[in-house]
């Protein structure tokens, strides 16, 4: 298997035969300048909002328990497009500290971001609670059945048990009463693919 990079050099060099080492060369000093545009392409740089955060950070903020646990039951991400944030991000995001009597813009924009981040990071904790509280319950009410029963109900019951955790646990951190502002803030990705413009 041949890389996508040298896909078309491959081809062109076969359809051409008997272009000799000179036309080799050319085409492989063409496919690098290709090659060269496309890591460019994929070159990852903090997003606009992350280098502001880093700006008016002035120091390191302690995460509590609810948050540490809240991330640590985050899933990972694989990432294609950069269009959320994954769990080191939002690690980043809470672990920034900011100043309290800054009134400016920026500063609201950051500490707005970060509670946004902290109430969904906190909502995890219900959510994955609240599935396996109605797992368990479940499996003890099928204590004197047999086990293909338990097979059956059990999935069911703890993929429903995370949508009423996840409603349950934005009604509990008020994330249900936030601004669409606010949470449109803490969905903005924190990397994003660099581009020239």
């Amino acid at each position: 298997l041949k890389p996508f990079w040298l896909k078309p050099l491959w081809l062109k060099v076969r359809i051409e035969g008997s272009g000799g080492p000179s036309s080799v060369c050319r085409h492989i000093a063409k496919s690098v300048s290709i090659l060269s545009f496309a890591m460019a392409a994929t070159l990852v740089v903090p997003s606009d909002i992350t280098i502001m955060e880093e700006k008016k950070s002035i120091g390191k903020r302690r995460l509590g328990l609810l948050e540490q646990t809240g991330l640590l039951f985050t899933a990972p991400m694989l990432h294609i497009h950069y269009s959320k944030m994954d769990r080191g991000d939002m690690r980043a995001v809470l672990s920034k500290k900011y100043d309290g009597e800054d009134t400016s813009a920026a500063c609201n924009i950051c500490t707005v971001r970060q509670e946004s981040v902290r109430k969904s990071v906190v909502a995890t904790n219900f959510m994955w609670g609240t599935a396996g509280g109605m797992t368990g319950l479940v499996w003890w009410s099928f204590r004197r059945y047999n086990y293909q029963s338990r097979l059956v109900a059990l999935p069911f019951v703890f993929y429903g048990g995370t949508f009423v955790g996840r409603a349950l646990g934005d009604v509990i951190t008020l994330r249900n009463a936030e601004f669409a502002r606010d949470r449109f803030l803490a969905s903005l990705p924190a990397k994003t693919y660099f581009t020239a413009n």
